[in-house]
């Protein structure tokens, strides 16, 4: 996923929400993606869906939240 930062970046967001700690998952994101953990895999994928759904609607995915 190196050549699209954008969806590296989204699947990484994903995945730190979904598994902020130890507790859910036993590796941090840049080694789950070096090792290609199941939880990096669910991250990518959930990335990789919220990336179509918001194609499909005309949507951009935002580079950052407004506060």
């Amino acid at each position: 996923m190196q050549h699209d930062p954008l969806l590296r970046a989204s699947a990484r967001a994903i995945y730190d929400a979904c598994y902020p700690s130890e507790d859910w998952a036993p590796t941090g994101f840049d080694e789950a993606e070096r090792v290609g953990t199941v939880h990096y895999r669910q991250a990518v994928d959930a990335a990789r869906r919220a990336r179509g759904i918001y194609a499909a609607s005309g949507e951009q995915l935002p580079l950052f939240e407004l506060a």
